[in-house]
C-alpha cells in the first residue's frame, strides 16, 4: 500500500464491463512525510467516496484488480481507504 493525496477526477463515458459505476481519480503519490513522489496516476475509487485533496491509501498491479466488485477487471491503482490520521515513530 502506498500513501496519495487525491488532486481531482477523470470522466470517462465509455468503460470496459465490470467498470461500470466505478470513478476514476487523479492520484499524488507520496512519502511518508506526506511529500509528492513520483508522478500522478489514475486509480479506481474502490471506497467509492475519496475526493479531491484528501489522504488515501491505494495499491497497485493484481491486488488493484481485486479491490474492486468485479475481481480482474483491467486497472493498474485502486484507492482502497481514507487515512484519518498519520503518526511517525522518531527515527
Amino acid at each position: 500500500m502506498q500513501l496519495g493525496r487525491v488532486l481531482g477526477s477523470v470522466v470517462a463515458t465509455e468503460k470496459t464491463p465490470g467498470l461500470e459505476g466505478i470513478r476514476f481519480l487523479i492520484v499524488q503519490p507520496l512519502d511518508k512525510q506526506s511529500r509528492a513522489k513520483g508522478e500522478t496516476l489514475v486509480a479506481a475509487d474502490a471506497v467509492s467516496m475519496a475526493g479531491p485533496g484528501e489522504l488515501i491509501y491505494f495499491v497497485a498491479s493484481r491486488e488493484a484488480a481485486e479491490a474492486l466488485p468485479d475481481r480482474f477487471v483491467p486497472v493498474d491503482h485502486a484507492v482502497v481507504g481514507i487515512v484519518d490520521d498519520v503518526h511517525l515513530e522518531e527515527e
